[in-house]
């Protein structure tokens, strides 16, 4: 990309702004940056939870509410966030969202009681839905070459992949070193460089600036994701029979509803349907949705697993997932750079779904006397092969050849497909794994410790089949919902670069 002029009233050229070309890659940073921030925030207090509980003094019944008030506010206001981040501009969004996140973690650590954490958790949850699509936005919009926006978009997919890893590595090792508050407070150390290089870095640019707000779209989605994801949150505290429950998720699918019928008719839609009815888009938010949900078998699970059975402290449980940290990465790169351009999504993601389904489907052979390195490295290392392969090239082709001012919308949709997927899996394989555990137990002594023991093995595995079958499901639909081919960019259809 070369440097352009623009000649002064003299007729001399005087030399414009740095070209994109030397910034583009400092910007892939500040945005990895921010959103490992997010990402890894949904798992990081999840292992300093213990310590927050027995310093604030709440319940077990309360506990859940510390990761729920984030899950809440951030599901629910997500199309919101990418369409602020459309009229009003991506740079003072991600600013915004970089600064209130912030504020809100430090106001977190602060907390003196669980009505303060719970609070601080919730303004994390609201700064995070405007800060996760600008970021996307962002990246959408800066890289429009098909060749480096595949390499951008590697970074990113693989940090969205092993964000939750590199949160439950970072809790344990805060948590252990100094205190639970510090799973928050680390929170700073992001944003100031987060907010630094994009308060240099980026150029503001309005692309939607000629359309306005959706109010009445803005409230039905809102309010029906939130009760969306508050039925499935229910779900693991109350019976799936419980009106608390199955209410909120009729509510939310008649909202929902109705938001999509408001859509087509509305003059400046809060999601426009053309957003949507691309094929290889749909298929990628259906594809996200799913890793979502999937993925929750490998990381709550399998944390109950290493610390409760194989006794593995919190860093510890940590560095276990490392490896399968670094098989997504690579395969990150792979994916997205080499397989995708030549062999097109329809082989690739279902392929790397189907790894997943393996490697989720050999972790149900782990035991009361499994070892780390032969029970369960070998697969995860699959497993994150499988993702890398999976959740990269989705997030990428989830915001390809998107106009521009829809570019914050469609990353937040992306984020929400994630984050309901997430939902899904939680409340899902939570009951299933206590089904399970259950059913052992009937007919056994509840009281002896090793038929304990074989009980939460029994769940464990139970929510690994399921993943597996996610996975394996994900894989069929990918398939059948993928054009056949390359995806070919159309350079006439590109994005304009606007930093």
């Amino acid at each position: 990309m070369s440097q352009t002029t623009v000649a002064d009233a003299t007729g001399t050229p005087a030399p414009s702004a740095p070209p994109a070309s030397d910034r583009r890659w400092w910007i892939l940073g500040i945005i990895g940056i921010a959103q490992l921030m997010v990402v890894l925030d949904a798992t990081i207090v999840n292992i300093a939870l213990p310590s927050a509980q027995q310093d604030l003094g709440f319940t077990d019944g309360n506990r859940q509410w510390i990761v729920t008030a984030y899950a809440l506010a951030f599901a629910s206001l997500l199309l919101l966030g990418g369409r602020i981040a459309d009229l009003f501009g991506r740079k003072p969004a991600f600013l915004v969202g970089v600064a209130g996140f912030a504020g809100a973690s430090v106001l977190g650590g602060a907390s003196t009681s669980f009505g303060m954490l719970v609070t601080a958790r919730a303004l994390q949850g609201v700064f995070g839905a405007l800060l996760a699509p600008a970021a996307l936005s962002l990246l959408n919009t800066t890289f429009t070459d098909a060749k480096e926006r595949a390499k951008a978009f590697s970074v990113y997919g693989a940090i969205a992949g092993a964000g939750g890893a590199v949160g439950l590595l970072l809790g344990g090792l805060l948590t252990d070193a100094l205190d639970w508050r510090w799973t928050l407070y680390v929170n700073l150390v992001f944003a100031v460089a987060a907010f630094i290089g994009g308060w240099v870095l980026l150029h503001n640019h309005r692309d939607a600036a000629g359309s306005k707000l959706d109010l009445p779209g803005t409230l039905l989605v809102s309010a029906g994701l939130f009760s969306l994801v508050y039925g499935f949150s229910n779900a693991e505290t109350h019976d799936w029979g419980s009106p608390q429950t199955w209410g909120f998720l009729a509510a939310g699918a008649v909202l929902l509803f109705a938001f999509a019928a408001w859509q087509t008719r509305a003059k400046h839609p809060l999601l426009p349907m053309r957003v949507l009815l691309d094929r290889d888009r749909a298929a990628s938010f259906i594809t996200v949705l799913i890793t979502g949900a999937g993925m929750f078998g490998v990381f709550l699970f399998l944390t109950y697993y290493l610390q409760l059975n194989l006794g593995f402290s919190p860093t510890k449980t940590g560095v276990a997932f490392l490896p399968m940290m670094a098989a997504l990465m690579v395969m990150a790169q792979i994916s997205t750079t080499v397989l995708v351009p030549r062999i097109g999504p329809k082989i690739v993601i279902p392929a790397g779904f189907a790894l997943a389904a393996v490697g989720m489907a050999w972790l149900t052979g782990i035991g009361l006397d499994s070892g780390f390195a032969t029970h369960v490295l070998p697969q995860l290392l699959i497993i994150g092969a499988g993702l890398g392969a999976v959740m990269p090239p989705a997030m990428a082709l989830a915001t390809s050849g998107i106009a521009a001012e829809d570019a914050g919308v469609a990353s937040a949709t992306v984020n929400t497909m994630q984050q309901v997927g997430g939902s899904i899996g939680t409340a899902l394989l939570n009951t299933l794994a206590a089904s399970a555990a259950t059913s052992y137990l009937a007919g056994r002594n509840p009281a002896d410790k090793l038929t304990q023991a074989q009980a939460t093995i029994e769940s464990y595995t139970t929510a690994f089949w399921w993943s597996a079958g996610f996975f394996a499901a994900g894989a069929v639909i990918a398939f059948l919902l993928y054009r056949r081919g390359a995806v070919r960019q159309d350079p006439e259809a590109a994005p304009v670069v606007h930093m």
